[in-house]
């Protein structure tokens, strides 16, 4: 995510981001006797490959370049956020939320740390406020707190309903993003987020029960 991220708009990275909720579907639908693929979940995973497609449009499978790359890179973690929903309902399961954000965050941390010591070296007291205001920010806001609630809510609807999150995720980046970054978006990648959010609600399925009822 921190790699592509440097080559596309966030906007856009979140947007890719709700592909997890995609991928995540079909991988509990595998795996998870509770979280079969219905029909609606079926409807809702193609529309929502359409939409990828039409974000990252036919030219970047042909002329790959660097945001092309970036693209990828956002679509590969996606697929890896799924893989490790399906995980953690299987291997973690009884522990409290604490417990699996702490051993998760740690074992991260020493993996990448060396690699991230080895490749930018030791982090230095010249960085701005801002910037480890951010750091801080990151580190217990975005992963320590988010991943307590990430576990809490896996265990309460399981993995599939837990990453329709997503569906938030996308308009509230793109529009930081907007005043933030003066950030401003092609007509596909807006069409292809109104694509995955149609893939994602119909997932989700309650909005067509209250329409059909």
């Amino acid at each position: 995510i921190v790699w592509g991220q440097q080559h596309i708009p966030s906007g856009l990275a979140a947007i890719l981001n709700a592909a997890t909720a995609i991928f995540t579907v079909l991988i509990a639908a595998v795996l998870f006797a509770d979280e079969r693929l219905t029909a609606n979940k079926a409807a809702g995973v193609a529309v929502g490959f359409i939409g990828v497609v039409v974000i990252v449009g036919t030219d970047a499978l042909t002329h790959l370049d660097i945001t092309s790359w970036g693209q990828i890179a956002m679509i590969g973690a996606a697929f890896s956020y799924a893989i490790s929903s399906a995980f953690a309902r299987v291997f973690l399961r009884g522990l409290c939320p604490e417990v699996s954000a702490a051993g998760m965050l740690t074992a991260s941390a020493l993996v990448m740390v060396p690699l991230a010591l080895w490749q930018d070296g030791l982090p230095t007291l010249a960085y701005g406020a801002a910037s480890w205001a951010a750091l801080v920010y990151l580190a217990l806001m975005s992963s320590a707190l988010a991943y307590v609630i990430f576990y809490r809510v896996l265990t309460l609807a399981g993995a599939g309903n837990l990453q329709l999150v997503t569906l938030l995720v996308g308009p509230v980046a793109v529009a930081m993003g907007a005043v933030v970054y003066d950030e401003a978006l092609a007509a596909n990648e807006y069409a292809g987020f109104a694509i995955i959010a149609l893939g994602l609600l119909l997932i989700d399925g309650r909005i067509l029960r209250r329409f059909s009822a």
